[in-house]
């Protein structure tokens, strides 16, 4: 596995926990388990069978519960607790040279992108989810299962297209973020005058 391969796999795979923790868990497994990718000796802990099981049957939950609107912004508020650590943990095992400095590294930026993606993510779902309708919801949510396929897919194939569409990524973050925050504010006043009137 050559360097520009190691990065995107470290940084796939913290861009995916910030999405979809569990899909994204099980599909790498999954795929090295079936020789379809190669991992890093300290990954190959994913195919496991019982890695496999425990991240197939979260999978299943997560997908359902995604689904549900309100019950998905709950969702992702505890798993902020969650899908940064994993997604700081993982990057730093996609390094294969074990040097304690670039894991570490690896640990921090896999870290703050997994923060990055999991906050845009979750501040945008929380958003829809003020629409009383639920096609918005199911909508994004099915669209982010296809943006975490299709990501695992570049990053594991095409490693500098992913690395590319990351970067565009992340500046539609950057733009998006402020904005989604401010929605929540106006969101966030307007329950608390409702429930004072």
């Amino acid at each position: 596995m050559d360097v520009i391969d190691s990065v995107a796999l470290a940084a796939g795979l913290a861009w995916g926990s910030g999405i979809r923790l569990y899909t994204m868990l099980f599909l790498v497994g999954l795929l090295a388990r079936l020789d379809y990718v190669e991992l890093p000796a300290s990954l190959d802990v994913l195919s496991h069978a019982a890695v496999l099981s425990a991240s197939g049957f979260m999978l299943l939950i997560e997908f359902c519960a995604d689904k549900v609107p309100a019950f998905d912004t709950l969702w992702d508020a505890a798993h902020t607790f969650i899908r940064i650590p994993a997604g700081a943990l993982l990057a730093a095992l996609a390094i294969p040279d074990q040097d304690p400095a670039l894991v570490l590294a690896a640990a921090i930026l896999g870290g703050a992108l997994t923060s990055a993606v999991h906050l845009t993510k979750a501040g945008g779902r929380a958003l829809i989810n003020t629409s009383p309708e639920p096609f918005s919801n199911w909508t994004a949510s099915f669209g982010e299962e296809a943006l975490l396929l299709g990501g695992l897919w570049a990053a594991v194939k095409y490693p500098l297209v992913f690395l590319g569409g990351l970067a565009v990524f992340l500046l539609m973050a950057l733009f998006l973020l402020p904005k989604i925050v401010r929605g929540l504010r106006i969101v966030w006043h307007r329950l608390r005058a409702a429930a004072v009137s």
